[in-house]
């Protein structure tokens, strides 16, 4: 998947958004104001960053080159994904739906029951 892949996919995912929360250059995809997604638009970086379960997590990084801890972010809870590696399009749209799952688990009762109706 290329960047503009990742964005899409990501913001069809239902409430989905998009900020800008660090700088013209940085993208984030979010939900209830959580991000899930984070990418760089300036074309400095290969990857993106999703936030993952810590164990599958570990599962990951073993078994694909193209998945490690992530880049400036808590290295138990996201994980960098090359654009461009031997992690299959397929899988990095299950590793976006799981992030987003997993910032959206994070939100308050009541505001996550707003997104899941």
């Amino acid at each position: 998947m290329n960047i503009e892949e990742v964005r899409e996919y990501g913001l069809s995912l239902p409430y989905a958004t998009e900020r800008l929360p660090f700088g013209p250059d940085t993208l984030s995809l979010e939900i209830g104001g959580r991000i899930f997604c984070l990418m760089t638009l300036a074309g400095e970086w290969d990857f993106y960053n999703l936030k993952v379960d810590p164990d599958y997590s570990t599962e990951l990084q073993e078994r694909y080159s193209g998945i490690r801890p992530g880049y400036h972010m808590n290295k138990r809870h996201w994980i960098s994904v090359d654009y461009c590696g031997d992690v299959p399009d397929s899988l990095q749209r299950r590793l976006i739906e799981h992030s987003y799952r997993q910032a959206l688990a994070k939100l308050p009762c009541k505001i996550r029951r707003q997104y899941e109706q």
